[in-house]
């Protein structure tokens, strides 16, 4: 387990012990997150293999959760895919961040001065979560879209998000990432190192194709009220629209004047 407990980093295999930990509640919560916008629609023995539970156990947790709502069943091929009762437990969340509020008019301002996809995200386990996004680029075959995600260490984003968090929170996720997977780790370690040299000189994170090699990110972290979870904004545009030079010499700076803007508009500057 790592040395500080942050929301998602922990293994529920960390915690059979803690009496207070509830495995069947974690179990459930792990069949609901196998189900991704890639595959939609998923049968006992698919979600058994993705989650690494036992097929009689996601049996117990498909019927469970169907009948709550939760699941959708479809009676022709015994396969499953999320009901409205997962939406309905996002929407509460977003509607309480004012953050989102603030933020809109500022970031369609910035996509239209950019031509860039502008979003807004925070840290979900190992991924970030696009809270707001607007959408300018089409030639972004990767569009964003609330709720879509990114991985922590290949994404601008994500590093920003990193490097906006304090020294022991940002080694307890270095650590779980490392642990998760450590090929992928060394290979994106240097696009860290160079983005937390980059930050501490100009203020942004750049990504030069490290999630998709098709598109090319700038991102800055945003200041919070205390004990408030990270967030950070980016703007995305497709690799042929955005040399390099481009995205650090006119998109970033504007970038960085729209997260000012939004810090000031919240009383944070």
């Amino acid at each position: 387990m790592t040395s500080i407990a942050l929301p998602g980093l922990v293994d529920p295999h960390d915690l059979t012990a803690d009496r207070q930990f509830s495995m069947n509640l974690a179990r459930g919560m792990e069949v609901l997150r196998v189900f991704t916008s890639a595959d939609p629609v998923l049968g006992n023995r698919e979600i058994s293999d993705r989650s690494g539970l036992p097929k009689p156990t996601v049996s117990r947790i498909t019927y469970t959760l169907t009948l709550l709502g939760y699941l959708s069943r479809d009676g022709a091929t015994q396969k499953y895919r999320l009901g409205p009762g997962v939406l309905s437990l996002g929407y509460p969340l977003l509607a309480s961040m004012q953050v989102r509020q603030v933020a809109r008019p500022i970031m369609e301002r910035l996509a239209r001065e950019t031509g860039c996809s502008v979003n807004l995200g925070m840290r979900d386990r190992s991924d970030v979560v696009y809270v707001d996004t607007i959408r300018t680029d089409n030639t972004n075959t990767h569009m964003p879209d609330i709720g879509s995600t990114r991985p922590l260490l290949a994404a601008a984003i994500g590093r920003a998000l990193m490097l906006a968090c304090t020294a022991p929170e940002r080694s307890a996720i270095l650590n779980r990432l490392r642990l998760q997977d450590s090929a992928l780790f060394q290979q994106l370690r240097p696009a860290w190192e160079a983005d937390q040299k980059l930050f501490a000189a100009r203020g942004f994170c750049h990504s030069r194709g490290d999630w998709k090699k098709d598109i090319h990110a700038v991102a800055v972290p945003v200041r919070v009220p205390p004990r408030e979870t990270p967030l950070a904004m980016n703007c995305t545009l497709a690799t042929y629209r955005s040399p390099g030079e481009r995205m650090e010499r006119k998109v970033a700076p504007l970038l960085l004047d729209a997260v000012r803007q939004l810090e000031t508009a919240q009383g944070l500057r």
